[in-house]
């Protein structure tokens, strides 16, 4: 049974693994104190006191459409947003709390417009939903290790009835996955201590999302062991490293290749920050993508949206960035994954059948070695312009090439041509 369970996990991923690139959107009350979105917790500000950004969530300036034409334009081929994060509040017309985006001055389903926009540019759909909850009088709080009320002397004591939180929970997942048509991925956060797997009723979960959305992907964080040779039904169809790049990529226990996606922020922040201003640039985006196709693997990078609903301008700029760099060389990261070469000294490479893409992060002097391709490449030009270049042994690696099977190519000029990220397509005879 577990074995065809990661047959269909295979058959579900298809697609989230050619597309490689997603985008993340955090946002929520917390973009109005402006602190991140764990202020609740770190500050250990109390409903009452988190009452008055309800009061003051009013984002007349969200503009989905303008979103999803970012996103097009920046080379995202999906996208997961916030329907409600660890504060409880929901962007989704929830009918089963009053704390919800429809009840503020605002007035009405936010997740309903960021559906309906993306999809019209052809972007795949994602809901990340927190199956935690710091609103809800019946999720636990003294003595839980995020609650912001963890230490709090008066809930101490107070009675809560687990089964009517996850009751809650359970419904405000079945309206996400029937209420805005096919959604491509589900994407839950997060499993912590005893807080995890059939402690949130996972495998019932699953079965009622799976019955209503068959090809949804769904992340590793009910808990569970996804790495086992047999996971759990509820361990997910991919695994979801945060603010890191696994070394070696993701391998099951048996050493198998699994479905994984980076997740990684801008800049420290998942929520608007407003004095976080240390962002990454558009160089460590691109290499950051390219080292995640490299191991087969994903990105979603984020952006954290205003308390007006506008994402931030370094955001848009770097985004664009990378964009223009997809623009030209999206066959080396689109459909593409590891090749069985080993990392090259001066960058790294991406595959996609008999097209193998060097990455070119540093040039160092004289040729490029490409080790174990001698004789095996067809045809190599630059993927920007398409560029014809040379592949064979200049006299000066004459005495070098025979010893390892290597080619040499040169390229023109003295710097990189592109400082992000040189791509060289190398048609070879045959896939390696």
């Amino acid at each position: 049974m577990e074995v065809q369970l990661v047959l269909e996990r295979d058959i579900r991923t298809k697609w989230f693994l050619e597309a490689r690139y997603g985008m993340f959107i955090h946002w929520g009350l917390y973009a109005i104190p402006a602190r991140g979105e764990w202020v609740r917790s770190n500050e250990r500000i109390s409903n009452e006191d988190y009452e008055t950004y309800f009061e003051q969530f009013n984002p007349t300036r969200y503009q989905p459409k303008e979103w999803a034409k970012l996103a097009k334009a920046a080379g995202h081929q999906y996208v997961v947003m916030t329907t409600k994060h660890h504060d409880g509040f929901c962007l989704f017309d929830s009918q089963l709390t009053d704390y919800k985006a429809g009840n503020t001055k605002i007035g009405k389903d936010l997740i309903r417009e960021y559906v309906d926009a993306f999809r019209e540019v052809g972007i795949a759909i994602g809901f990340y939903y927190s199956i935690i909850d710091w609103h809800h009088e019946h999720y636990p709080a003294y003595g839980d290790r995020y609650h912001p009320m963890r230490e709090h002397e008066a809930y101490k004591n107070k009675e809560v009835d687990f089964s009517r939180y996850i009751a809650y929970m359970h419904g405000q997942v079945e309206e996400l996955v029937t209420n805005y048509g096919k959604i491509d991925i589900m994407w839950f956060d997060f499993s912590y201590d005893h807080m995890s797997g059939e402690k949130w009723q996972a495998e019932q979960l699953i079965q009622m999302i799976r019955s209503h959305q068959p090809d949804i992907i769904i992340d590793n964080r009910l808990g569970g062991n996804f790495m086992a040779a047999e996971p759990e039904n509820y361990a997910g169809d991919f695994y979801s490293p945060e603010q890191i790049i696994p070394p070696g990529g993701v391998v099951d226990e048996l050493g198998r290749p699994v479905p994984w996606e980076a997740c990684l922020t801008l800049n420290n922040h998942w929520g608007y920050h407003a004095s976080d201003n240390a962002y990454k640039s558009p160089r460590q985006i691109v290499r950051a993508l390219v080292e995640c196709v490299s191991k087969n693997g994903n990105m979603l990078l984020n952006v954290g949206p205003d308390a007006e609903g506008e994402i931030p301008k370094q955001s848009k700029e770097i985004l664009s960035s990378v964009g223009d760099w997809l623009s030209r060389n999206s066959r080396s990261i689109y459909g593409c994954k590891a090749a069985s070469l080993a990392k090259p000294e001066w960058g790294r490479y991406t595959q996609n059948g008999r097209f193998l893409y060097a990455h070119i992060f540093d040039r160092g002097i004289g040729p490029i070695y490409f080790q174990g391709l001698k004789g095996k490449i067809k045809r190599a030009r630059l993927l920007a312009d398409g560029s014809e270049l040379r592949s064979g042994t200049m006299w000066m690696a004459e005495q070098y090439s025979d010893i390892e099977g290597g080619a040499f190519i040169s390229l023109p000029g003295g710097d990189l041509p592109d400082e992000l990220n040189t791509v060289i397509e190398l048609e070879l005879y045959e896939p390696l």
